[in-house]
């Protein structure tokens, strides 16, 4: 993911010369983004029945270098097996030294599962160093709408303390959706946060009150004429929005029905309630694809492949165990240097310019042009 020059994180007087979410010493040592990092637990905090945030440290103290809104890479042996998989930093980077993640308990989920059942205080992990493109940083707008649903609201809730740590007292209007007023997420903090932020404005919409009798606020699901009441300004304002793929489909045929600019409408890249995206599908164009040869230079395993598949799907078929996460060139865990060969790659941001020069590609979103030799 390539850094972008940001002016979140210049109020007057504060920080000059930041370009990324960062260390408040420019010169510091951090984690090197993209690079695989230990990480111990330092606490667990329940926040709702099915949700949890843990709260890390890296193993040789280093601060987090990481836009709001950003994700890390977990990898975790579970139950005998490596298994990686994309979480929301929930976390602001103006507080480097503890870096936390939020995971609802998913059912079949096997990292959700596995974190709620065996992290504790003093465990460790492996994790990939942040990635993503899904942040409030690369925008200068003055007004902004965060929307979100379920867990869902992490990348958000990291945007918005960031602002409150700085005292930015940014015009932000945070609409978050839930299941009843007990799933809702982070629900004391950001109406704390609100009476600290003049600007900042809070709002909750429930399908239903669960147990909750005493509850007075919104019921149902978020409606344009519910968001018009709200915030007759939405049309305005610069749009961020993550949760489950449907909601995150409603909202953006919503806001299109309310007349918003689809430019200005910004939403995270993979399905936030299960931390993964799938597959990229190969163009349907009905064409007749060559057979290529895939060589492993540690191994001096070989392979074949149809040059419409992704190199990480063939290399799954054929037993070859490479580490991937998101599945769509964004998180960079499956980045592999090519050492004969040439692939077609379409990413999302996940692998930088000089790694491409260095002939590392993302096999996730590769599909080869000509046989390979690949450095696994």
């Amino acid at each position: 993911m390539s850094a972008v020059e940001t002016t979140f994180y210049r109020p007057p007087g504060v920080v000059d010369r930041l370009t990324s979410a960062s260390t408040w010493e420019t010169g510091a040592r951090h984690w090197p983004s993209g690079e695989q990092q230990t990480l111990t637990c330092c606490r667990v905090v329940n926040e709702t029945h099915d949700v949890k945030t843990f709260e890390f440290r890296t193993e040789d103290g280093l601060p987090v270098r990481f836009e709001p809104g950003q994700f890390m890479t977990l990898s975790a042996n579970v139950h005998g097996q490596s298994v990686e998989r994309c979480y929301t930093i929930s976390s602001p980077p103006t507080r480097p030294y503890l870096v936390s993640i939020t995971v609802k308990r998913v059912p079949r989920g096997v990292m959700s599962n596995w974190l709620h059942e065996n992290m504790k205080s003093g465990n460790q992990l492996r994790a990939y160093g942040p990635s993503g493109a899904f942040t409030s940083t690369a925008s200068a707008a003055p007004k902004s709408l965060y929307l979100s649903a379920g867990s869902g609201v992490t990348p958000l809730m990291s945007m918005t303390r960031a602002s409150i740590d700085l005292g930015l007292d940014r015009d932000i209007a945070f609409v978050h959706s839930a299941r009843t007023p007990a799933d809702i997420i982070f629900r004391q903090e950001l109406e704390r946060m609100a009476t600290l932020a003049p600007r900042l404005k809070v709002f909750f919409v429930c399908e239903a009150t669960g147990d909750k009798t005493d509850w007075v606020g919104a019921t149902g699901r978020l409606s344009l004429p519910l968001l018009s009441e709200w915030l007759p300004d939405y049309v305005d304002r610069e749009v961020f929005t993550c949760g489950p793929a449907g909601y995150m489909s409603a909202v953006r045929d919503l806001l299109r029905e309310g007349g918003h600019d689809p430019a200005r409408y910004h939403q995270e890249s993979f399905d936030i309630s299960t931390g993964v995206v799938p597959e990229p599908t190969p163009p349907a164009d009905g064409a007749v694809q060559d057979t290529v040869t895939v060589k492993l230079s540690k191994s001096s395993k070989t392979f074949t492949m149809s040059a419409s598949e992704t190199v990480l799907s063939a290399a799954r078929k054929a037993g070859v165990v490479i580490p991937s996460s998101c599945s769509q060139g964004v998180c960079g865990t499956c980045k592999t240097k090519i050492l004969d060969g040439t692939v077609d790659m379409k990413h999302n941001g996940g692998i930088r310019d000089r790694e491409v020069q260095k002939g590392f590609r993302l096999l996730c979103c590769s599909r080869p042009t000509s046989d390979l030799v690949l450095e696994l």
